[in-house]
């Protein structure tokens, strides 16, 4: 809802059309037992049943919102009505002494029912609406007064009205036309309204036609949302029956025009009207305005969607809450509430609302329970009367701003006491804002709303919440008023100047090796060093400088504070690298003593890796080659006969690829020589092929073969091939 909105509201004056037409007399078709007799003899014939006409069904729907209307608003909202047949009936004013119930009815009952076929003239809704427009264009008694004072604002009232007409149209072309008649005719008697000193235009209209129909036909006409038919002029249509879904309809709608909302008790205990020693529970439903659940319905997420429930029948939520043990409404028993809001029941002629309604009429008051996901109950709502009028409180569900604050070390923003409270009051009096004396000029490409806002984000850019968030806004001896210069749009060379004084300073006494006194600010234990003081100190204030880094000026403060620290920098790595060149250095010599040529033998060599051996090597590392061996590359033949060399490790010297493989294929070899060769190799008898002839199963006799005898050749043995002969074993 925008601010206009809020200031001039549509719901301040509201029009009922009502089509008083012949077409408006049949029946709804929706039947009504008429017969209420509880014993009935034998020769007993009961009612027939009776139904509603549309005129009667549209009236008791427009009697039940306006009954709404008035019980949460009894002042302020305004609600004419129009009955339209030949011509338009008038059946009341905007005086406040006609906004009644009384006045209406009484007004209705002289209507009568509607009018025959047959009579004569010309039946139509639009003399209706035309009498609705002339209506909205009359001031009502708030308008007048603010039109007639003496105020800059008088000019600037706005009329914004609503227009709800129950009608029936045949198709969607009937509709179509009836909406831009309205809209011309709008237009003409804004033209009148705007030439006249008693007259007042309408700035912007919402229309809502209801399209009314027996409850045995199917309609032609096309609801549809509000839409913007131009720009003073907004339409929506609802298509619906007679029978029920008329008065249902417009309770959906009283929601949205008046910003209100449901709740409905649930587990009221009421005796039975048949057995009064027995009890049931029953539930009722209350209209209220909807700021009654901003503090439930923005709290938990899960526990706010357990107590939303779609209506049955109707196009809207209602929240549900839990009857408590009722209480009196004594001093005594006064709660803690953020807000009131008057209450009215929805189906005011049940048992169950006006049971209600007497109950807290004599003095009592209701306590509504609020479940929750995660379980237990809290008591959010009170039901009580004042004065004749009940009232819905809304209670505090969170901390009172009465009780003491909570302790929040172990949360954001440390404990409550740690907070800059000193320094937030004079943010806040710095940033003041005061209604402006003098004309604004629009001529400014800025307002004075832009550069307080420009201004305020200037001075909380960086601006940490605690104490123990910040240090350099704890040595305010020693930095002010650099802070109160940098979050200036502008500054001069002078301030520029104190600024850099600020940062000299600073140095000076990190030269001097003197720490950095900080109040006492309740923490225990000891500070940080003075090295971490200084180190803390000129990181946040170069976080603090480029924050605030808008101008050039700005700028030299923060170059002037980037070049002290880079000079002071580079100082300490210079020492550090003459440090390591004089460590690197006598590494260095002594490694040259131990790793060289002799010069006397130059054959003689003397691994450099022994000296890293012996601080490298664990326990358990294999003993080293002699130093005394110079690193040769050893023969095939030596390899074939001894293998590795004798006493080699990583450290024996560098290895080629052919060294590897050389050892690799020897020792091959050597496993070919020690496995023991087949007893057919060495035994069998030489062929020309180069092959070898043995004998198979040589201990087989010939009377075990039982006729399965194999020749080969015809000498019963077999040819081993040199391939398959180191398959072959002898039994």
């Amino acid at each position: 809802m925008t601010l206009c909105e809020k200031m001039y509201p549509s719901n301040h004056k509201t029009v009922f059309v009502l089509d008083h037409t012949p077409y408006f007399g049949i029946s709804c078709e929706c039947l009504i037992e008429f017969d209420f007799t509880k014993s009935r003899g034998p020769a007993f014939i009961p009612l027939a049943p009776i139904s509603k006409s549309l005129w009667t069904c549209s009236v008791e729907a427009a009697i039940e919102y306006c009954r709404i209307v008035w019980d949460l608003f009894p002042q302020g909202k305004l609600i004419r009505f129009v009955v339209s047949d030949t011509t338009a009936h008038t059946l009341n004013t905007w005086s406040p002494s006609e906004q009644n119930l009384s006045h209406v009815l009484a007004e209705l009952s002289t209507m009568g029912i509607p009018a025959r076929t047959h009579q004569q003239g010309e039946f139509s809704v639009i003399h209706g609406l035309r009498a609705a427009i002339e209506a909205l264009c009359e001031c009502s008694d708030i308008q007048h007064e603010k039109r007639t004072s003496l105020t800059e604002n008088a000019s600037k009232v706005l009329n914004r009205c609503r227009v709800i007409c129950i009608t029936s149209a045949r198709d969607n072309n009937s509709m179509k036309s009836l909406k831009e008649i309205f809209q011309n005719v709008l237009i003409q008697h804004n033209k009148i309204a705007a030439g006249s000193d008693h007259l007042i235009t309408v700035h912007h209209c919402h229309l809502v036609i209801i399209n009314v129909y027996p409850n045995n036909v199917e309609s032609q006409v096309t609801s549809h949302p509000p839409r913007d038919l131009s720009a003073i002029l907004t339409t929506e249509v609802h298509s619906v029956k007679a029978g029920g879904q008329i008065a249902s309809k417009l309770s959906n709608l009283i929601l949205n025009h008046y910003d209100l909302g449901s709740t409905t008790v649930t587990g009221i205990p009421m005796k039975e009207e048949q057995n009064a020693s027995s009890s049931a529970n029953y539930d009722v439903e209350i209209f209220h305005s909807s700021a009654a659940h901003t503090s439930i319905l923005k709290g938990n997420a899960a526990d706010s969607a357990l107590i939303r429930t779609q209506r049955e029948g109707a196009d809207y939520e209602t929240v549900t809450l839990k009857w408590c043990t009722p209480r009196g409404c004594s001093a005594s028993e006064m709660q803690n509430c953020i807000a009131m809001h008057r209450i009215t029941p929805v189906d005011v002629n049940s048992r169950p609302s006006s049971c209600l309604i007497n109950f807290l009429l004599n003095g009592r008051s209701v306590m509504l329970e609020m479940p929750r996901k995660a379980g237990g109950k809290m008591i959010s709502h009170l039901l009580a009367a004042h004065g004749g009028e009940i009232f819905v409180h809304t209670l505090v569900t969170a901390r009172s701003v009465l009780e003491d604050p909570p302790s929040i070390s172990e949360g954001c923003g440390g404990r409550v006491t740690d907070y800059r409270i000193t320094d937030f009051g004079a943010l806040m009096q710095n940033n003041k804002l005061v209604p402006l004396k003098r004309k604004f000029d629009d001529s400014d490409t800025e307002t004075p709303l832009s550069r307080m806002r420009s201004r305020l984000d200037r001075h909380t850019r960086y601006w940490p919440i605690t104490i123990s968030s910040t240090f350099i806004f704890n040595l305010k001896n020693y930095i002010d008023p650099l802070p109160a210069l940098l979050v200036k749009e502008e500054m001069t060379d002078e301030e520029v100047v104190q600024c850099k004084q600020v940062i000299y300073s600073l140095i000076n006494l990190e030269t001097k090796h003197e720490p950095l006194q900080m109040p006492n600010m309740g923490q225990r234990g000891k500070g940080p060093k003075r090295e971490e003081q200084y180190r803390i100190m000129w990181s946040e204030l170069e976080t603090f400088l480029r924050a605030n880094c808008r101008t050039d000026q700005h700028n030299r403060v923060l170059n002037c504070l980037l070049e002290c620290r880079n000079k002071s920098d580079d100082e300490k790595i210079k020492l550090e690298k003459k440090d390591d060149k004089v460590e690197l250095d006598q590494a260095l010599r002594e490694l040259d003593q131990f790793g060289k040529f002799s010069e006397a033998s130059p054959s003689e060599y003397v691994p450099r890796a022994s000296v890293i051996r012996a601080t490298t090597d664990s326990p358990m590392s294999p003993p080293p080659m002699s130093i005394t061996t110079p690193p040769s590359v050893p023969s095939r033949s030596s390899l074939l006969r001894s293998g590795p060399i004798a006493g080699g490790s990583i450290y024996s010297g560098p290895r080629t690829v052919l060294d590897i493989w050389i050892s690799r294929t020897s020792a091959e070899q050597r496993s070919r020589d020690l496995r023991q060769e087949f007893a057919g190799r060495l035994n069998g008898e030489a062929t020309a092929g180069g092959g070898s002839i043995a004998k198979l199963y040589p201990n087989l006799k010939d009377g075990d073969r039982g006729g399965r005898e194999m020749h080969l050749d015809g000498d019963g043995a077999d040819v081993i091939p040199p391939a398959s002969a180191s398959r072959l074993s002898t039994v």
